[in-house]
This record gives structure tokens, C-alpha cells and sequence, in this order.
């Protein structure tokens, strides 16, 4: 089930995602009215004349490491993380950007830094999805745009020097050829993922969604209200 709604485009992508499940759970418990109390009522006897039942009571994970960052999992299961702003940018440059990993950066000033954890062993159709999640998570996105350039590169040709010094904080230094991605389309799809008694909220750029095809799930581009 898909649903389709337009963004404040002055908000990112997960600000969108958020506000829009919040709503969305209000609006689904005064749509249930009448019809849920009645069935917790008939539920409520049933257990009361002796019929046992065990409810499964779903539980929130708890936070993974990768969870203050931006993130997904590729359809293959390959973890992305992207810098919120220019520190969370840096700190992933320098601790978590690893030899064999992946950098992917829209082609436009203001971006997330992306990075795909043993990326070098992944085939073109993984490192789209992950160029198109880099794409959603930069400026185009909250300057109306439907679609943006992105590059990757390897680790030894991002660096935070120069030879005129050492670069702003959330700027670095690229040399070598670069791996383009282009035209990849802003959009993405929120959903709930529920496993082993728990539940996660997640974003995925449209060519992992279109693999994985969670059940419910809300479609978000660009755009404003």
C-alpha cells in the first residue's frame, strides 16, 4: 500500500517523514472510533470467560550506533550513513569512512556525506541506491529540485589537506576519477519495518523500496504545501 503527499521544502526529508507519520497515527486513532472499542470490548470478554490469549506487545529497537546519522540498508542489506550537518560530515569522514568503503556526494554545494560500509565490493545497481539516497539528502531536495548528479569515490582519494593547508570544517579535498551517477531522481519511502518484536522507522531511496516492497509504506519528494 503506497500513499502520496507533497513536502515543506524547507525541511529535509526525515523532518517531512517524521510530522507526517505523527499525524498520520492521530489520524488513524480518531478514524478507529466506535469500531476498535467495541472490538477491544469483545476482546476484553473473551478473555475474561476463561479463552487465553497472548498479546504480542511491540517494543521500539534500541538505538544502533549508525541511528544519529542519516541511514538505510541497500536491498542486499549493505549499510549507508549521511552526515546531518557539516560536523556529523567530518566525523564520519574521520572515523567511519574506512578503506573499504564508499564516498557519495550529490554534485551540489550543501550535502550529505555518504558513505557505504565495504562499498568497493558493490555492484553498480547497489551503489545507485545509495547515489540516490546521497542525491535526496542535499540541497536539491530543499531547492524543489526532481533530480541531481551524484560521484563516488574511494578512500584514499578524500583527504581534509591541501597543499595551502587544511580545509573548513564539512569541506574535503578530492583527486582522481570519480564514479558518476546521473540524473538520480529525489524520492524516497518512509515505512515501519516490524522484526523479532520490535520496530523501526526507516527511509529508502525508491530503488531499494521498488526491491524490498515493505507493506505500507508513504512516498516523499520534493515539493512544498
Amino acid at each position: 500500500m503506497q500513499e502520496e503527499f507533497e513536502l515543506d521544502f524547507t525541511k529535509s526529508a526525515q523532518e517531512n517523514a517524521s510530522e507526517y507519520f505523527e499525524a498520520s497515527k492521530q489520524a488513524r486513532k480518531k478514524k478507529a472510533g466506535a469500531k476498535q472499542a467495541i472490538k477491544e470490548l469483545e476482546n476484553k470478554l473473551k478473555s475474561e470467560g476463561g479463552e487465553r490469549k497472548e498479546r504480542k506487545i511491540l517494543k521500539i529497537s534500541k538505538k544502533e550506533w549508525f541511528e544519529k546519522f542519516y541511514w538505510f540498508f541497500t536491498s542486499n542489506k549493505m549499510l549507508a550513513i549521511g552526515g546531518r550537518d557539516a560536523m556529523q560530515n567530518e566525523l564520519i569522514n574521520s572515523k567511519y569512512f574506512d578503506e573499504k568503503d564508499l564516498f557519495f556526494h550529490a554534485d551540489i554545494f550543501g550535502a550529505s556525506v555518504v558513505v557505504l560500509k565495504n562499498g568497493i565490493e558493490a555492484s553498480r545497481e547497489i551503489k545507485e541506491e545509495v547515489a540516490q539516497f546521497a542525491a535526496s539528502f542535499s540541497r536539491a531536495w530543499s531547492s524543489g529540485m526532481t533530480y541531481a548528479d551524484v560521484y563516488s569515490l574511494k578512500r584514499e582519494q578524500v583527504s581534509k589537506s591541501t597543499n595551502k593547508g587544511y580545509l573548513a570544517t564539512g569541506s574535503f579535498a578530492m583527486s582522481g576519477e570519480r564514479e558518476w551517477f546521473k540524473a538520480m531522481p529525489l524520492i524516497l519511502y518512509a515505512f515501519t519495518e516490524i522484526k523479532d518484536d520490535s520496530k523501526k522507522f526507516e527511509i529508502v531511496p525508491s530503488l531499494t523500496y521498488d526491491k524490498i516492497k515493505p507493506e505500507k509504506a508513504v512516498e516523499l519528494r520534493p515539493g512544498n504545501t
